[in-house]
């Protein structure tokens, strides 16, 4: 049985689980709570960051790692384009940018907005952190341009990788044009991706708390 380790950057991993079918587990992980609390988890991922994976004999950390080892251990699948396919290298790019060039500055972003002391919020750091994702962001919405999803005309882990990411920042605060929006509900339509929502209870409660903050501050306008 295929473990996994908290939620978070892990939802990727879930969404990924159901796309292809394979059961698993969703073994929750408090990380305020501190290593020192689990000592389970803290023998899994001692730099204590989510998500894990356990596989049989298999313990690995990262989550775009996790994709590509669960897509080449368990597939083939049409979610992983196979090298000799000419959307290969999109797919690969973009299964990448979703979190080297997306979700990792936005993180900065949201790290700064909503831990850092209020005089430092809007620091150098924040801002040019916001500016890679805002400078990445255009080449998701160029290719949008030329095809329905990252790769191509077919859904894939790439998809999953950046919409992840992109779902990230807009509950941060920030504002996608229409193709945006329009390309994130065409992924997050997919039953894959309802069923990994209604697998991740920490993900959902957090949507739904920000979506009644959204609703509440606007009655109060």
């Amino acid at each position: 049985m295929i473990t996994v380790y908290g939620e978070g950057r892990g939802f990727r991993v879930i969404w990924l689980l159901e796309e292809m079918g394979l059961p698993y587990r969703l073994r929750d992980v408090d990380l305020l709570s501190g290593l020192e609390h689990d000592p389970e988890f803290g023998s899994i991922n001692p730099a204590g960051f989510i998500p894990a994976l356990v596989d049989g004999a298999v313990t690995m950390v990262e989550s775009i790692a996790i994709l590509e080892f669960l897509l080449a251990r368990h597939g083939p699948t049409p979610l992983a384009p196979p090298p000799h396919d000419p959307t290969y290298g999109r797919y690969q790019q973009f299964l990448h940018l979703g979190e080297a060039g997306l979700a990792m500055a936005w993180y900065v972003v949201n790290c700064s907005a909503n831990l850092a002391p209020p005089d430092e919020r809007n620091n150098w750091g924040a801002r040019f952190a916001r500016e890679i994702f805002e400078t990445r962001l255009g080449l998701v919405t160029r290719q949008l341009t030329h095809s329905q999803y990252l790769a191509g005309d077919h859904f894939t882990a790439a998809d999953i990788s950046v919409v992840y990411a992109l779902e990230y920042a807009e509950r941060g605060g920030f504002r996608f044009g229409d193709s945006e929006r329009a390309y994130i509900a065409r992924c997050t339509a997919r039953q894959g991706y309802r069923r990994a929502m209604a697998a991740c209870h920490a993900t959902r409660g957090w949507v739904e708390s920000l979506a009644r903050a959204r609703s509440a501050g606007e009655e109060a306008s």
